[in-house]
């Protein structure tokens, strides 16, 4: 993931205003419907929110939240591949629905990769690696050679079966060489309980979910899944760092719209957006939840997508990973 560079996608968004095209300028007239495919109040829920709010308000119109959850996702995204390409469906979507959700097995009727038009890298948070306090580790190497020491004893809790994170054990343990448990929970809480109770040792998740734990000393952090270090925690180390190179498992955050919206509409919710990541009011409430803003063209979103797809399909592949 490339870094974080404010005065880049300022200067990308002035130019872009330059060229903007009559109807791209006339947009909006009415309101928008933004597909989230997601129940409302998760974390997906609340950073599109969070920009759909502010892109309502710097263009004067209503973008409207439909939440639309089921199917792992795919209920939401199916409905936007199939809306008109007009600019008024939009898809606020995780990596989980866009490039992990497609290998485990659900059939769809559209193509995550070729049905939609990409708008904007929104951003992205990683997983964190902690660990109940009485494993006796205090950095990752030393929970791989434990992990070696005692292949398939060492038991690890993820949010549930096809979750980030548990592709992202699975992806540890892959670069790493070692077999450990896989505990599924349904959901994050009941897995940060159970792993803060010692029920199980090891844990791949969300900061905003285990960083309370992290700084009462419930849990203990080893490192993030990051390719980069996250501001909100920037002492804390990656895992790449810490041993296994290239090591980069993060969730991020898409604008879409269906396959054929005109480039005009698509350059002018880019240039907004970026606009909207630049705001510092914007990049704090984001670092609050271990988020980092990403931004840059729709050819930047596009990229990123197709690396994002091609390594879960892989890692998931590899794994004989499938959804319960």
């Amino acid at each position: 993931m490339k870094p974080f560079n404010k005065r880049l996608i300022i200067a990308f968004a002035a130019a872009s205003a330059m060229f903007e095209p009559a109807a791209a300028q006339n947009f909006v007239d009415k309101p928008v419907r933004v597909i989230v495919p997601a129940p409302a109040g998760g974390a997906l829920d609340l950073v599109a929110r969070l920009f759909m709010q502010k892109l309502g308000e710097t263009l004067g119109a209503q973008f409207l939240i439909d939440n639309r959850g089921g199917g792992n996702g795919s209920i939401g995204a199916e409905m936007v591949s199939r809306a008109p390409a007009d600019g008024y469906t939009l898809l606020f979507a995780s990596s989980s629905v866009l490039s992990i959700n497609p290998h485990l097995g659900a059939k769809t009727t559209y193509h995550t990769l070729k049905s939609f038009a990409p708008v904007i890298l929104i951003g992205y948070s990683p997983n964190v690696l902690v660990v109940h306090p009485s494993l006796p580790v205090a950095n990752v190497k030393q929970l791989i050679a434990i992990a070696k020491a005692k292949p398939g004893e060492l038991a690890f809790a993820s949010n549930g079966a096809g979750s980030l994170s548990h592709l992202t054990g699975a992806l540890f343990m892959q670069q790493a060489g070692v077999n450990m448990l896989h505990v599924p929970y349904r959901g994050a809480a009941p897995a940060v309980i159970d792993t803060v109770a010692g029920h199980v040792s090891v844990l791949f998740a969300a900061y905003g979910s285990v960083s309370g734990q992290m700084q009462s000393g419930k849990l203990k952090a080893l490192a993030v899944t990051s390719a980069k270090r996250i501001s909100a925690a920037p002492n804390l180390p990656t895992i790449a760092e810490s041993g296994l190179r290239g090591f980069d498992s993060t969730q991020w955050w898409g604008v879409y719209g269906p396959a054929g919206m005109s480039a005009e509409i698509v350059n002018r919710l880019n240039r907004e957006l970026n606009v909207i990541l630049g705001i510092a009011d914007t990049r704090k409430r984001l670092a609050a939840d271990g988020a980092d803003p990403a931004g840059g063209t729709p050819a930047d979103l596009a990229a990123h997508h197709k690396s994002d797809f091609e390594r879960w399909q892989k890692v998931i592949n590899d794994a004989g990973i499938r959804a319960d």
